[in-house]
């Protein structure tokens, strides 16, 4: 068929064929969590274009996944709301789904597809998603498609997993060019689709759309959903018109600072994206989009190296730079990771240096250790540390720089080094809005040593993996204010 979707970003989930007469053609949207800027999206849409057939955009929201909790579900449904705001007259049918009980939601994706001619899906590199794609193409009886609009570079373009953010840099400039001019629709429903068509009553009978309210944030709703309801929402709220509000201001107010100031934990400059770009209520091409349209930028202006280097290249100011840097070549190397490793969440996807050197320090001697429910609690003897966790539990974030020391100390103060990172794993996606991410994989992974190299002198317990303490932490950025803010409740 014809596409505006760049070929490797679509992937055949299953051998089945398109049904030549049929009543919709379905986007299941699971991770790409938006109306604008979306390839899967796109995708479904030139189909229902091709084929003369309504579009029906299924988003819904399990009870099941793990760590579901207020937190999660609050930042989810808000999206929800936008789409439900947003799709109506546009040409789909939008059918925002939340299951109320476990299992409630099994087989709706089927009875969507039993008359439909092909389902698009969304792909996701980490957490339950790829087994959940999979597991749904082997029971849906058409085709299903996958398309990664994760990032600028296409998770097919590349063979394998990079061990350094230099490596990476270096393919980059080798071959980021070819992907530049291949960026998804704004709007992907601008042209016009064959006209909407209601779903069934018998589907939506048994599964039925969200309760406006629940969408609008009635809490009395979401309280009555098996959920954890002990990690709370947040102030943060999600969704597509936040996530472009978020972006604009830290255009106009942090970016100016960014490279200067993004590690300053009292007045740090960080985009607060992340949440956003995890749940794809905004596109990592938008963001790209946005900063380059206020650099004046153009892709001749590109002018890549030989040697791998951070900077000096994309043509735009030095803070533009060190953001692109994070947006580009920092989030991409995770998803390309976690894209190329099946294992990347497990011990064996540490480098051998880090596995060895960790193992041979496993059983020196800790001053302090603590267990799962001490650190959750902030409860260490360390009050920089106290507060990086206060601020995760609090508002379901910590500050970047501060996110290296977290990881640190957990290493330091657990009695093995596969102990730390089954608690930064279960301490992450427990409570931050940006967990359960390639991006948080390769951040927790990095305390072990994955994408960094062996440094001296070797040390008690870390070995050759790098070495933080809060004293030189508290030196190099100031954290008086972040202190106080964030002191644990009681103080301690």
């Amino acid at each position: 068929m014809n596409t505006s979707v760049p070929s490797l970003r679509i992937q055949k989930a299953n051998r089945r064929p398109v049904r030549p007469s049929a009543a919709r053609v379905v986007y299941w949207m699971v991770a790409a969590r938006r109306g604008h800027f979306n390839f899967g999206l796109q995708r479904a849409a030139d189909w229902a274009r091709e084929l003369g057939l309504p579009l029906v955009v299924l988003e819904a929201v399990r009870i099941g996944y793990p760590w579901a909790s207020d937190r999660l579900h609050r930042f989810i449904l808000d999206g929800m709301a936008d789409n439900a705001a947003g799709f109506p007259g546009r040409g789909v049918t939008y059918l925002p789904y939340v299951e109320p009980e476990l299992g409630a939601g099994s087989g709706l994706l089927e009875a969507l597809s039993a008359d439909a001619a092909v389902v698009v899906t969304d792909t996701f590199p980490t957490f339950f998603l790829p087994r959940m794609v999979a597991s749904a193409a082997r029971r849906v009886p058409i085709l299903m498609e996958s398309v990664d609009s994760n990032g600028l570079i296409p998770l097919a373009a590349t063979d394998q997993a990079f061990a350094t953010a230099h490596a990476f840099r270096r393919w980059i400039h080798r071959n980021l060019a070819d992907h530049l001019g291949e960026f998804p629709l704004e709007d992907p429903l601008a042209e016009d689709l064959p006209p909407a068509t209601a779903i069934p009553g018998s589907i939506l009978d048994r599964w039925p759309a969200a309760a406006p309210a629940l969408l609008a944030g009635d809490p009395t709703i979401l309280a009555r959903l098996p959920i954890d309801h002990q990690v709370e929402i947040t102030a943060t709220h999600g969704g597509e018109v936040e996530a472009r509000r978020v972006l604009t201001r830290f255009l106009d107010e942090a970016l100016a600072d960014y490279g200067e100031k993004r590690n300053r934990p009292d007045d740090g400059r960080s985009s607060g994206l992340s949440p956003y770009l995890h749940f794809g209520h905004i596109s990592a091409h938008e963001v790209f989009l946005e900063v380059m349209r206020r650099e004046r930028w153009s892709p001749e202006d590109v002018v890549p190296p030989a040697d791998g280097r951070r900077a000096g290249w994309w043509g735009v100011t030095p803070t533009a730079e060190a953001f692109l840097d994070q947006l580009v070549t920092w989030r991409e190397l995770g998803y390309q990771f976690c894209h190329h490793r099946p294992d990347h969440e497990q011990w064996s996807s540490l480098p051998a240096w880090a596995q060895t050197t960790l193992a041979v320090h496993s059983a020196d001697a800790r001053e302090h250790t603590y267990g799962l429910d001490e650190f959750a609690a902030a409860a260490t003897h360390d009050p920089l540390w106290n507060a990086a966790q206060t601020q995760l539990v609090r508002e379901g974030t910590i500050h970047n720089y501060l996110r290296m020391l977290w990881g640190k100390k957990i290493l330091e103060w657990t009695r093995h080094p596969r102990q730390a990172l089954e608690f930064m794993i279960e301490l992450n996606n427990r409570y931050a809005l940006d967990g359960r991410d390639p991006n948080s994989v390769s951040g927790i992974f990095w305390v072990l040593g994955r994408h960094d190299r062996p440094w001296g002198p070797e040390r008690q317990i870390f070995g050759k993996v790098r070495y933080m303490t809060s004293a030189n932490t508290a030196r190099k950025v100031p954290v008086k204010e972040y202190l106080a803010r964030y002191e644990p409740e009681g103080g301690g």
